[in-house]
């Protein structure tokens, strides 16, 4: 198996034991912070596990800070961003070194901020597929205990095209507007094709998990 096969089974079956745990009540995620937390630690754990030789080295840091050499990213704004969690499985020897990105979201119900949300599910998207100079994979997890996510029957005709409702696609190239009369945020449009299955666990939760692949 490959660095780059070994990333993607990771954080896959990372994504797997968290959901698992969660579902347990094993771990409680209340937060943002707390599934960052709750993520990467089950990633360090699994992703030692897949050190094969002496020389491999798997590495994870939160909130790391990537730059650009050309061009902004659209979130920011800047040449600047930072990653949620990333991680790497390396070959000090030979210098080989495969990465991944996560974005994370959570979404209380509690917050009333529904439509602003879901235009940054797409931010994030976006961001990752802009990746490409750091990483090899990426991935964005939301969470959240609010329905109008997953199965509202309808959306307002000003933020309808920010869709991420379970069996929902979205076809490459789409402009998406927010038609408000003052917008949230610029129109966005992705470079990949998307579709959205959300998966429902037994603590109030349901887990968004979707890959991207990031582009240079």
């Amino acid at each position: 198996m490959t660095h780059e096969e070994r990333i993607k089974q990771i954080v896959e079956v990372a994504y797997d034991r968290l959901c698992a745990k969660v579902t347990g009540q094993r771990i409680q995620v209340d937060n943002e912070a707390s599934l960052q937390l709750q993520l990467a630690s089950i990633l360090k754990t699994l992703g030692e596990l897949y050190e094969e030789s002496p020389s491999e080295r798997f590495n994870v840091e939160l909130e790391k800070s990537v730059k650009l050499t050309g061009g902004k990213f659209a979130k920011s704004g800047t040449e600047k961003a930072k990653i949620d969690i990333w991680f790497s499985l390396e070959d000090i020897e030979n210098g080989e070194s495969h990465a991944c990105a996560i974005e994370l979201k959570y979404f209380k119900r509690a917050n009333h901020r529904e439509p602003n949300n879901r235009y940054d599910v797409y931010k994030d998207l976006q961001n990752l597929e802009r990746y490409g100079d750091f990483v090899d994979a990426g991935y964005l997890l939301v969470a959240t205990d609010h329905p109008h996510y997953i199965n509202k029957e309808k959306y307002s005709p000003d933020t309808e095209g920010f869709d991420f409702r379970h069996g929902r696609s979205y076809r490459a190239g789409t402009e998406l507007l927010y038609r408000t009369e003052k917008p949230y945020g610029s129109p966005i449009t992705l470079r990949n094709d998307y579709t959205f299955t959300w998966q429902t666990v037994e603590a109030g939760l349901s887990f968004l998990f979707v890959a991207v692949a990031p582009r240079k």
